[in-house]
């Protein structure tokens, strides 16, 4: 099996997509303390995508970590005609996602958290429907997973070893 996983980003032109900022408190005996987590997604619109969660004491900080982490979590996913290759269906904890392939024109049907995945990853034509939690750091990691465990015909020909062809027709 082909490995997806993006080894150098110096020459990719990433956008970065703030996902969420939660205030997490921590409580001691000298009292509060208050710091944030953001998840961010990054991706060139071409079908590399990553996700990261950075933690700071300013939600500025946060971003800039989270985009760090970002970079290091890169994959690649095939993009067939603006759309998926194929339905998957994966989860994350107690998020569930589903994504189809969708005609040319539908745009992104999808919310939140899985919507975010999608653009940076350069989907432009998909339907997703999300189960279970709402969770966006769930949400976030289920679309993820869903999308690095797409396969088109060139990569199941490659698995298998036979040819393209014989892929459609058995």
């Amino acid at each position: 099996m082909t490995s997806n996983r993006v080894r150098t980003t110096s020459d990719l032109e990433l956008k970065e997509r703030l996902v969420a900022v939660k205030r997490v408190t921590k409580v001691t005996k000298g009292g509060r303390t208050f710091s944030f987590a953001a998840i961010v997604v990054v991706g060139d619109e071409n079908g590399i995508v990553g996700w990261g969660l950075g933690k700071a004491g300013e939600v500025t900080a946060a971003i800039a970590k989270g985009v760090m982490v970002a970079k290091k979590n890169l994959i690649r996913i095939p993009i067939y005609k603006g759309t998926i290759p194929h339905e998957q269906l994966s989860k994350f904890g107690g998020a569930r996602v589903l994504i189809r392939p969708a005609a040319h024109g539908t745009g992104v049907k999808a919310g939140g958290a899985m919507r975010a995945v999608l653009e940076s990853a350069g989907i432009t034509d998909v339907l997703a429907k999300s189960k279970g939690s709402s969770n966006s750091h769930n949400m976030v990691k289920a679309t993820i997973a869903a999308l690095s465990e797409l396969r088109d015909p060139a990569m199941i020909a490659q698995d298998r070893g036979i040819s393209v062809r014989r892929v459609f027709n058995g």
